[in-house]
This record gives C-alpha cells, structure tokens and sequence, in this order.
C-alpha cells in the first residue's frame, strides 16, 4: 500500500540508524554501515551518524588500533576528546577516524614520572606477561587518572577472533579499577564475552561478571604480582563457568527436552527446496481442472 511505502521523515530515519548501529556486533560495525548505506539510500545520512556512533562503539569494545609499530586500546580512559587518544605506554596522543579506521597526527603527550608512573608501568608489565601466555591475540593497556590526591588505575584487557568467513565473531574484554592507597585497596572488575554466530542461524550471545577483591599494597613488585595473579583467578572461573554452563544446556535441551519432541537428523533444513515445494502444490491446487 502508499502508507506502507510512506517515506520516513529524517528525524526517524537518523533514530532507526543509530538505533541499529548502537546494535552493532563487535568487529561488524563496518558492514552494518554499509548495509545501512544500501537500504536507507542516503550515504551522507549514515556516514554522518556512524561517525558519531562510531567513537562510542570502539570505546566501549576497547577496540585495537595499530600506531608506531605497536597497538594502542581505544577506551573512555584514554580519551583526550575531538577524536584523539594517548597511548600511556609510548607518551603520546594520536588522531583517530571512526569511520575509515585510520590513525593520524601522532605527537608527544608529557607525562610526569612520578611514583603514580612507576608503579604504573610495574603493572603494563605484569599484564603484559600474563596476556602472552594466556591470550596470545590479545592487547592490554594500564591507565592512570588523578582524582583529587588519590591516584587512580584502570587495566583493561581485549582479545577478539573476528572470523567471518567462518560465520562467526567473539570479543573476550575486561576492565579492572582500583586506586593507589596503602597497605590495601579495594580492586572492582567486570569481565565481558561477546560472541555472534550466523551460519543458518543469528545467534547473539552475551555473558559478564562483575568481581571485588581487597589486594595488600606493599610494593610495585608485590602488589603487581598480586593483581595478575587475582585478574588469572578470575579468568579462569570465569571461563570455566561459561563451559559448564554451555555444556549442561546442551546436554538438557537436546538431550532431554527436544529429544523427545523432535526427530534428531543432524541435517540442515532446505528452506528454500521446502518453500519452492509448497509454492509448487498452491499452484497445481489453484489450477482449474476441464470437465
């Protein structure tokens, strides 16, 4: 009908695109921009609101950027605002483009090396460590905020295998705050997976946990041991949990519930043979027959 081809005003139009860009799976940002662009016939419109969009989705999915032979994480931690971030490790800041992925105007970002500094890179390090032997592909980064006279620290942690080709896209991310007082602080985290599978199917999954934990502050050495060793402990339950987990629901909803209710081929359903076959029989059951 004419109301249904109505055309959307552009007040609309711009909440629809942000709406499903704000949807947008990790590591798919990109097609979802394009295939906006081919649906909605308005390229200027999108790319106007993805670049908008975009800076929120690369920092809340601490996305890897490469710069100066090395990786940087986008994050709200390391935003410096219009667009640049600063790499705490190498001191520098640097220009990013959300819509074309692109880095750009690198220069040097003072930081003073006070104690804050030192013990900061004492915990890079021990991260770092702990990143190579447990997520080979994955990047870390350790931020120091001043707020008043305590000091602030937040690591933060990204792996992802984006495999499209496979039909399938997973983020592994996870953030850790505490701040610099003595004898013991209080560490806060939240540990996320992202995963999309959609091969014959669309399957979003999400799963976190937010963890606390009161770690002895004695020294950068110490305490830098401490912390990785509770960021492992925590992984690990984690990601055990998630197996369990995976394993008991298949176990009950193939082997007890569907079992019995559907016949088990471990074939893939021809949709479109089915759909060609129920068209045919409509046509032949339509056809007038002589007398």
């Amino acid at each position: 009908s004419m109301c249904a081809r109505q055309e959307l005003c552009e007040p609309e139009k711009v909440s629809l695109i942000c709406s499903l860009l704000h949807q947008s799976p990790p590591g798919e940002f990109s097609q979802v921009v394009r295939d906006l662009s081919a649906l909605v016939q308005d390229d200027k419109l999108v790319r106007q609101e993805a670049a908008r969009v975009g800076a929120c989705h690369n920092k809340n999915n601490f996305t890897p950027v490469q710069i100066k032979g090395h990786t940087v994480l986008l994050t709200h931690y390391n935003d410096l605002g219009g667009n640049r971030f600063f790499d705490p490790q190498d001191k520098f800041s640097f220009e990013f483009d959300h819509l074309r992925g692109v880095t750009s105007k690198p220069q040097l970002h003072g930081v003073m090396l006070d104690e804050g500094e030192l013990w900061r890179e004492a915990l890079h390090k021990g991260l770092k460590a702990y990143m190579s032997c447990h997520f080979p592909a994955g990047n870390c980064c350790v931020f120091k905020k001043s707020l008043g006279k305590r000091q602030l620290f937040v690591a933060c942690i990204e792996a992802h295998q984006y495999q499209p080709s496979n039909h399938r896209n997973s983020l592994w991310k996870s953030d850790w705050t505490f701040a610099l007082t003595p004898f013991t602080t209080q560490v806060t985290g939240m540990v996320l997976l992202q995963i999309h599978y959609f091969r014959n199917a669309n399957l979003h999954v999400t799963v976190s946990k937010s963890v606390s934990e009161t770690l002895n502050v004695i020294d950068q050495s110490q305490f830098a041991t401490d912390f990785v060793k509770f960021v492992k402990a925590e992984d690990t339950k984690f990601h055990t949990a998630i197996l369990e987990n995976i394993q008991a629901l298949s176990e009950d909803i193939w082997g007890k519930n569907l079992r019995r209710k559907l016949p088990v081929t471990r074939t893939f359903m021809n949709w479109s043979k089915l759909l060609n076959d129920q068209h045919l029989n409509a046509n032949v059951s339509n056809t007038e027959v002589p007398p």
